[in-house]
């Protein structure tokens, strides 16, 4: 095995934190729309404050600001706009109000509208009857709906994110909203899990096991917990991706005596992988386009790690990244426009962004440890894992690179971070 590729591995098995998140948005967008969230009627006593989590959905898009909200009138979803020149004043483009109440169930009702203030214009609204247990996926909802009416593009709020942790000697794979908050976990060992990969459906996890003292691929029903092993041949098997119709994954085996992607059959149990390179290189890190027609991976058959492409039968292999010596990890925004992958420059490793068409390449991060890029299943933010100050954090920047995320774990190494669909 050549020593790129084993470093590689290496930095995948270094794995992730625990379940609770703080967020830290730093940075401006080049245009934000100021919107102002109102404290939502009857929340007072809950820890779960809807206004927060929408206000800090928002921030963290990178496309809204927040309003200051001193000497604010008191505002819920059925008082309508009654007073525009305040808020227009306040310099807000929009307003939300919503409140909570109890259900005699025990449920909980969620309402909010939203406002155009400069057009002083009801822009609706929604009710969601919820337990209290799904209070922030309720927020998340309502913070796409919000993205949505303002921005005219799909939200990912209410997706969810998977990652690993590693704390002492216990490996966790867990599943969280795209906050990185409400995690609950799908795997607890005591050897390295890497690579978790959602499916198009966000209904599975495959991912990579060493449970066995050897790396071996799983796939992981999210919510029967119920999983099978799909990859166990001699050697290495390694870095699943699933294709766009979920059918197939793309999967890294040394199985026959050099590291290449195979295909598998995802829905017949013990198929024969099908191999799509036949290079003496080594072939690795798999990740298809949108539309399932072409497979990114990562290649040494230049001399030095670059990302190629070919089609997803293996055919009309080309070198896609010329910039840098060291280019591995790539990720394909839904749009097939933009590549993502991480560049080893002057020892660091930062995230960059490849504009397919011109070729131009943007560096997003300043950091030098940065890990695993995947887009956000709108294309508008990249979730990637790095250090930071010492520590190990997950992190979401726009694909500008001008505002970014940080979740920051309670303790633990946070690693390994994939964003799920949407799916709603």
């Amino acid at each position: 095995m050549k020593n790129w590729w084993i470093s590689v591995c290496c930095l995948l098995c270094a794995t992730a934190g625990y379940a609770q998140f703080r967020v830290e948005v730093s940075g401006v967008g080049t245009t934000q729309i100021p919107v102002a969230v109102m404290p939502f009627r009857g929340n007072d006593a809950s820890t779960q404050k809807i206004a927060a989590i929408v206000q800090a959905d928002l921030e963290r898009s990178g496309v809204f600001r927040s309003i200051d909200l001193v000497g604010a009138p008191a505002i819920d979803e059925t008082t309508g706009l009654q007073d525009p020149a305040f808020w227009r004043k306040k310099g807000a483009d929009a307003l939300v109000g919503g409140s909570v109440s109890r259900l005699p169930d025990g449920r909980l009702d969620v309402r909010f509208r939203l406002w155009d203030v400069a057009r002083n214009e009801n822009m609706g609204g929604q009710g969601y009857s919820v337990a209290q247990t799904d209070m922030r996926m309720a927020a998340h909802k309502i913070a796409d709906y919000v993205y949505e009416k303002l921005t005219g593009e799909k939200a990912v709020f209410s997706t969810r994110i998977a990652y690993v942790t590693k704390n002492g000697s216990v490996y966790t794979l867990w599943v969280a909203d795209a906050d990185g908050e409400n995690a609950s976990f799908a795997l607890r060992s005591n050897e390295p899990i890497i690579s978790p990969s959602w499916s198009p459906t966000g209904s599975q996890l495959a991912y990579v096991s060493f449970e066995a003292r050897k790396p071996s691929v799983y796939v992981h029903d999210v919510e029967t917990a119920k999983r099978r092993l799909v990859a166990n041949f001699k050697g290495s098997n390694s870095a699943p991706t699933w294709s766009p119709d979920g059918r197939t994954l793309a999967v890294t085996l040394s199985r026959d005596n050099g590291s290449q992607i195979f295909l598998l059959d995802a829905i017949t149990p013990g198929a024969e992988p099908r191999r799509i390179t036949t290079s003496s290189a080594i072939d690795t890190e798999p990740t298809f386009s949108s539309d399932g027609k072409t497979i990114y991976f990562v290649s040494d058959r230049g001399g030095t790690p670059q990302i190629y492409k070919m089609g997803a039968t293996g055919s009309n292999v080309e070198r896609v990244t010329f910039t840098g010596n060291y280019n591995i990890s790539p990720t394909v925004s839904p749009d097939g426009k933009l590549l993502a992958f991480v560049s080893r420059v002057s020892g660091a490793f930062k995230l960059h962004v490849l504009d397919l068409a011109s070729g131009t390449v943007t560096a997003i991060t300043d950091t030098s440890a940065d890990e695993k890029p995947s887009f956000s299943p709108n294309g508008r933010q990249l979730l990637y894992a790095t250090e930071q100050q010492g520590k190990e954090a997950l992190m979401m920047a726009t694909i500008d690179g001008k505002v970014k995320s940080r979740l920051v774990g309670s303790d633990g190494d946070l690693r390994q971070p994939h964003w799920g669909p949407a799916v709603r």
